[in-house]
Formats: C-alpha cells, sequence, structure tokens
C-alpha cells in the first residue's frame, strides 16, 4: 500500500479538479485500486465533466436541493452552513477507482472532483491511496 496526501486551499471555489494529481499518483505503479478520501465533514467528491457547463449545472442543483438558507438544526459558522455538512450524503467523501496499467480508465469527459461548499474553511487534505 502506498499513500499520499495533498493539500489544497479551496477558497470561494466550489469545485476543485484533483484529476491531474490523481494521474501523477498512480502513474507507473500497475494495476490495483485506488481509493481517494477527503476527511473533512463538508467536502466530497464527485465524476463529471468540468469545463462545458456543468460545474453551473451542479451547483445550481445543489442549491435547489440543499439551499443555504437558515433552515439547518446545525448551525454554528456562516448563514446556511448546515447545508454542508448534509452534502457527504450525496457527494460522498470516498472513491474507489480501478487503476489499469499505472492509468485511471475515466471516461472521455470524466474528471475526479473536490467539492467544498464551505468557505469557513478554505483548507482541504486529499489522501490517495493505491494497493496492488
Amino acid at each position: 500500500m502506498v499513500s499520499e496526501v495533498l493539500t489544497y486551499r479551496t477558497g470561494d471555489r466550489l469545485f476543485t479538479d484533483v484529476t491531474r494529481d490523481v494521474a501523477t499518483f498512480v502513474r507507473g505503479r500497475g494495476d490495483g485500486l485506488l481509493n481517494l478520501f477527503v476527511p473533512h465533514a463538508t467536502a466530497g467528491l464527485a465524476v463529471f465533466e468540468l469545463r462545458a457547463g456543468s460545474e453551473e449545472d451542479l451547483a445550481a442543483t445543489l442549491e435547489r436541493l440543499l439551499p443555504r438558507d437558515d433552515i439547518y438544526v446545525h448551525r454554528h459558522g456562516s448563514r446556511g452552513h448546515g447545508r454542508d455538512h448534509v452534502l457527504p450524503a450525496f457527494l460522498p467523501p470516498v472513491m474507489t477507482f480501478p487503476v489499469v496499467a499505472g492509468s485511471v480508465p475515466l471516461g472521455t469527459w470524466q474528471s475526479i472532483v473536490l467539492v467544498d461548499p464551505n468557505g469557513d474553511n478554505s483548507v482541504r487534505q486529499f489522501r490517495m491511496t493505491f494497493v496492488e
């Protein structure tokens, strides 16, 4: 097993593309499994197409499903922060991928994306673990 932790500053970005970092991590490792994990209560991972309007679509969908209102029991932090704690139930903080010949076989338009709506804490860790 090989593991590496990266730190991202997400700031006010909802989406951070981690695909290139993942590809670099598995390059030359052969066949196995890759586990990705974001150890935060308000962040998740998703696989979707970037730079084609999908970011705006997902952001709007999250706003419809989980509005940033003061309707949540969990109320510390900024207005609507309770929704940030519900997000991982829809976009989990963990994913597993096959690795084939040192590469994650993503589809043509697929990217691996860290989704972080929490503007109260903009530093996120991202653990990648490879198992042969």
